[in-house]
């Protein structure tokens, strides 16, 4: 015969109880029908951790606008929305900026967005659309490292909201090249080498005798053994040879068209040259970290007894392995067009463990 479990709703017990059996066998069970064996002392405690665990799963929008963290825009009167960019109005090929949308409602009551905007107002109740930039469904807009997909244009961003039909912001997003732009063509760091293993602990002794009358000696402990070396550093990675072409844009402002290309890689870039500059490295990969060595075992304990046992001595440490040799920088070759002469101190570049950086005059043709 076996047993089966209810649960009694007003206690909020478990209670194991026995199935229906013979009257012979019924007065046997009954102690075990009336075991009781408690689920939760604190049901008001678990509710209160179960909620908290769902806040801190962050992944129910229904449940944070339950419980005021954001609010639905789909149940929220809207008269008007604005759109910023709070990290200033232009973005730079390869910069990614955060939006910011301001909501009025009729009664003058203003709300902000997540994320930026540190406001109520979902994303999701929002749609985003762009041009020449780019929106993910988060606020960010983002522009094309290639200066072509920008060089002449003007991004623009526009949010609807799809629950208010009649409501939606423009905003037009220049574009600027005064920052400064990094074209890395470094070596790889060397693979770090691997720690050394930790020398065996010794073997206590065994315990002799300590009465008077019938003494022995306690054991000697065992030697730790040494711990093992750690691996040598790999090499740092050689750094490939880079050719720069630098030209004038045509056109009002002054703007340097750059390229920067090694075996497989072209990158182009656009520069301002009043603020704005381009670091070309070609630098020799650093060598990879040297393992730690191992430690060495501890010595086991002597025995206790008439006399006690000499303990063990401790295992050598290992050695630290030694850092892996840097790799060999790159060539960097400058041409430039004449008249980008004035403003060459807007390049930068180095070659770390490699050639100097060698620069050439000659004629250049428009990159784009």
């Amino acid at each position: 015969m076996g047993t089966f479990c209810v649960l009694d709703p007003l206690h909020n017990h478990r209670v194991v109880a026995a199935k229906p059996a013979s009257s012979s066998k019924r007065r046997r069970h009954n102690l075990a029908a009336k075991i009781r064996i408690p689920i939760f002392k604190n049901t008001r405690c678990m509710g209160f951790l179960c909620v908290m665990c769902l806040i801190a799963l962050g992944g129910c929008s229904s449940l944070n606008v339950k419980l005021g963290r954001r609010v639905d825009l789909t149940k929220t009167p809207v008269a008007s929305i604005e759109l910023s960019l709070p990290k200033g109005p232009a973005i730079a090929p390869g910069q990614k900026s955060p939006l910011v949308v301001t909501v009025t409602q009729p009664d003058g009551k203003v709300l902000l967005t997540e994320g930026q905007g540190k406001g109520k107002v979902q994303w999701k109740d929002l749609q985003i659309t762009a041009t020449v930039v780019t929106a993910d469904k988060k606020g960010n807009i983002s522009l094309s490292r290639d200066p072509r997909v920008s060089d002449g244009k003007v991004g623009h961003v526009t949010v609807t909201v799809p629950s208010h039909p009649d409501v939606h912001a423009d905003l037009d997003v220049p574009f600027r090249y005064d920052i400064a732009f990094v074209s890395n063509f470094s070596g790889a760091r060397g693979q770090s080498g691997n720690n050394g293993l930790d020398g065996i602990s010794g073997i206590s002794g065994t315990s002799g005798s300590l009465d008077p009358n019938n003494p022995s000696p306690g054991g000697d402990g065992t030697n730790g053994t040494d711990g093992s070396d750690g691996q040598d550093g790999g090499p740092g990675g050689n750094a490939a040879s880079v050719q720069v072409m630098v030209t004038l844009q045509p056109g009002p402002k002054t703007l340097l068209e750059i390229s920067a290309t090694a075996p497989g890689h072209r990158r182009l870039y656009l520069v301002d040259p009043q603020g704005g500059s381009l670091t070309v490295k070609a630098d020799g990969g650093p060598g990879g970290s040297g393992g730690r060595g191992g430690q060495g075992g501890r010595g086991g304990s002597g025995g206790i007894g008439m006399p006690n046992g000499r303990d063990g001595s401790n295992g050598a440490d290992g050695r630290n392995g030694f850092d892996g040799p840097p790799g060999k920088g790159g060539s960097i070759t400058v041409s430039y067009d004449p008249s980008t002469k004035p403003y060459l101190s807007a390049i930068h570049l180095s070659s770390k463990n490699g050639p100097s950086p060698t620069f050439q005059q000659q004629y250049v043709a428009p990159l784009w």
